[in-house]
């Protein structure tokens, strides 16, 4: 997940910055994000979604969390997941340097920005974040790991203007989404099977040289027996100094989370485990038509 920032990109965000208002955006309100006509929609976001022929409306609110809130909406595609993050002063958890550590930034004037957390630089910040969940989320669906179909891309240039937004296939239904793992009730078959998965997924990642960075059953979802992983913009690669930290972190929240449904393995019995399958094969990739 590396930033690579240009003179004129330097520009280009400079002008955003003037057209933005100084209030940073929160969390924001369904009722600014629907109306019977598209040009009466309060949000500026979601009329730009419509006019670029992503979405066609927004059905409800579905979950709000620290970063981002998700909504249910509607697309040509179908039933589409639209998270729309906050801005990133205006967010909850804003302590991401431990997944940033390692990434490049040739622009200087980029990087003291991005460390110094100035108007620029957060701006830059949530433009790299909303760009690493795409990104990430295209590499791993396209590769045939259990993620949310994206919706917008796989070209950069095209997912670049949905910010502050992503957009994917909806799991479960627009009446029944899928709830996430930490909420579901299993039996104990259920349950075996659906650890069985989320290692297997998390095997999956580190094969491809991931580490997820926030791995447990709050970032995993259960629909039809399956187990589907989301949340991606934190991705860490080798890369990162803090890569094997954050593996062995994710290896016991997923154990920890675990609990509730009965299972009781350890965290280091957890990794190893993740390590030895990520020595085998792979899911079969998916083939993504231009």
């Amino acid at each position: 997940m590396s930033a690579r920032w240009s003179e004129d990109q330097w520009g280009e965000s400079e002008q955003r910055l003037r057209r933005k208002h100084i209030k940073p955006t929160g969390r924001r309100k369904l009722a600014d994000l629907t109306a019977p006509e598209p040009q009466d929609i309060a949000d500026d976001i979601i009329r730009r979604l419509i006019d670029l022929g992503h979405i066609h409306e927004v059905l409800a609110e579905l979950k709000s969390g620290k970063e981002a809130t998700a909504y249910i909406a509607r697309s040509e595609k179908g039933s589409a997941l639209l998270k729309i993050y906050r801005d990133f002063d205006a967010r909850s958890f804003k302590n991401d340097a431990i997944y940033r550590e390692g990434q490049v930034v040739l622009d200087a004037r980029a990087a003291r920005a991005m460390k110094n957390r100035s108007r620029k630089g957060l701006e830059m910040l949530q433009e790299g974040w909303v760009m690493a969940e795409y990104a990430n989320l295209w590499h791993l669906w396209q590769a045939g790991l259990s993620v949310p179909e994206p919706l917008v891309g796989p070209h950069p240039f095209d997912y670049a203007a949905t910010i502050p937004a992503v957009l994917m296939r909806l799991i479960g239904t627009e009446d029944e989404p899928a709830p996430r793992l930490s909420e579901a009730k299993l039996t104990p078959e259920q349950a075996q099977n659906a650890w069985n998965q989320s290692v297997q997924g998390m095997a999956d990642m580190l094969r491809l040289g991931y580490a997820h960075g926030d791995y447990s059953t709050y970032n995993l979802l259960w629909w039809e027996n399956t187990v589907i992983i989301i949340d991606f913009p934190q991705l860490t690669t080798r890369q990162n100094p803090n890569f094997r930290e954050l593996l062995r972190r994710d290896a016991e929240s997923l154990a920890t989370s675990f609990r509730k449904h009965g299972l009781h393995e350890t965290g280091e019995s957890t990794l190893r485990e993740v390590q030895r399958r990520a020595l085998g094969p792979g899911p079969e990739p998916r083939l993504v038509l231009p």
